[in-house]
């Protein structure tokens, strides 16, 4: 819904723009809703190619001086945004869980804000040090890295803060300028973040355009910009490409990290009680709403209806409600676009498989967390990426048979295997196509371990020194 600003503000919240440090009002909004509730949460700018070229200018402006500040200061720039963060911790949550609809609790709203604020810190102590290839009689050759310049960033709605904070935080830890696009789907909390972020930065260092969409593509446009040197992307392999393409003219550096459609493998030896609790954290985190969630369960045979059990047992126990309140640990799912889609695939799914514990539809937005059996690979709610409360549990019998259905797909972003034996795990887990294996959990991300995908699940890495890496050109010095 598009309104004019002095409309929508008699219903709820208008929330600025942040270009060059200064608050930016529109006169067009549109609005960001519940979807717990169908209720507006607030409204954000509608933002045109004007504002996004306001933003760009001032982010290019901005990066001279911020480029050659002391090292310290960016430093000391990164703990003062946790710092903020920390201190509106309970506003940001309770922001994030209005539009969003995850909850508060758990591995939620809370934990989000907290571990943005965890990434800032950690962030601020990675470091750039100039390497030393060679040095003696023949001279001196040093490895020097320098920021890109303006970095565009544009973010998913799944995790709106934190995934924020991977792109923007090594951006300026760096020493690069940044421009921020995020989700139309849940824009209130990175506006309200980047305002925040803009109390402790100089102006122009990050900025924030908002858009429903529907129009006008900012995203597009910042991957064209000529002004931009670097584009960030999280979402769709889809979305991802279309980046790809748009930055080629002006051969902009890309970090894409794309959709995933992980696979886990349960070994004969696993303790289905055991790791049950684990396989539904990785599988219906975030209402499965997580591109590294667990999104098809290869079980052996042997335990395979002992695992489906005490995994249904488990999540008969999760309560399902709206993410404000306190006793909830699963909420709706965050959009009708994703809920229609989820809807779709487990309905198809019923033809040939059994539904072994959800599978049908609540009242609005709710979706309960759904286990699937008797599927294969060649069925859609196994070979397409639900993102959503879903999961197919596919029984296999010989091992080779498990690692290959695992390994076929075009994605590759990551994996896991359950095991009592941890080096029968690493065997088997060496053998996924994906950019990270975990065994014994799935989907636990940190910020010292790169993440990426591998096949079309994207390009290049974050987290990490290696993730740092990636806001930097080399420029080598020979003396």
């Amino acid at each position: 819904m598009t309104l004019h600003a002095s409309d929508a503000a008699a219903s709820a919240p208008v929330y600025p723009l942040i270009i060059n440090g200064q608050k930016v009002n529109l006169d067009t909004v549109f609005a960001v809703d519940d979807p717990a509730t169908g209720a507006v949460v607030g409204f954000a700018p509608n933002a045109g190619e004007a504002e996004l070229n306001a933003a760009v200018a001032a982010a290019a402006a901005a990066f001279p001086a911020w480029s050659s500040r002391p090292d310290a200061d960016r430093v000391a720039a990164c703990h003062a945004i946790a710092d903020k963060l920390e201190a509106h911790a309970d506003e940001l949550s309770r922001l994030i869980t209005r539009e969003q609809g995850k909850p508060l609790n758990g591995v939620g709203s809370r934990f989000e804000v907290q571990g943005a604020a965890g990434w800032c810190r950690y962030t601020a102590g990675l470091t750039l040090p100039v390497e030393v290839l060679q040095d003696g009689e023949a001279g001196r050759v040093e490895m020097h890295r320098k920021p890109v310049g303006v970095v565009g960033s544009i973010t998913p709605w799944n995790w709106p803060m934190i995934i924020a904070v991977w792109h923007i935080l090594p951006a300026i830890r760096s020493g690069c300028t940044v421009v921020c696009k995020p989700s139309p789907y849940t824009p209130l909390s990175t506006l309200r973040m980047v305002e925040l972020m803009n109390e402790v930065l100089p102006a122009g260092v990050v900025n924030v355009v908002t858009g429903d969409d529907k129009g006008t593509s900012l995203g597009g446009l910042i991957s064209a910009h000529p002004d931009i040197r670097k584009v960030v992307f999280t979402g769709s392999t889809a979305t991802g490409q279309k980046v790809m393409r748009s930055a080629a003219d002006t051969m902009k550096r890309l970090t894409l990290e794309l959709g995933g459609n992980d696979a886990g493998i349960v070994l004969p030896d696993a303790d289905p009680q055991a790791i049950a609790e684990g396989l539904f954290w990785g599988a219906f985190i975030n209402m499965g709403q997580t591109c590294a969630a667990l999104k098809r369960l290869y079980v052996h045979d042997s335990i395979h209806d002992a695992v489906v059990e005490a995994l249904a047992a488990y999540i008969r126990n999760i309560p399902v409600g709206n993410g404000l309140e306190e006793t909830s640990v699963m909420g709706p799912v965050a959009n009708k676009m994703q809920f229609d889609k989820v809807a779709a695939l487990v309905e198809s799914a019923k033809a040939k498989g059994t539904v072994v514990t959800g599978g049908a539809p609540g009242e609005g937005l709710f979706f309960p967390p759904t286990v699937i059996t008797g599927l294969s690979n060649g069925d859609p709610l196994v070979d397409q990426e639900q993102f959503g409360p879903a999961l197919p549990v596919i029984r296999y019998t010989d091992l080779e048979e498990a690692i290959r259905a695992a390994n076929d797909s075009p994605s590759g972003l990551g994996g896991s295997v359950w095991s009592s034996d941890p080096e029968k795990a690493r065997a088997v887990a060496s053998r996924l196509e994906c950019g990270t294996v975990w065994i014994n959990k799935h989907g636990m991300i940190q910020p010292n371990a790169p993440f990426g995908g591998t096949k079309m699940s994207g390009l290049g890495v974050e987290f990490g020194q290696e993730g740092l890496l990636e806001y930097t050109d080399i420029q080598v010095m020979i003396l």
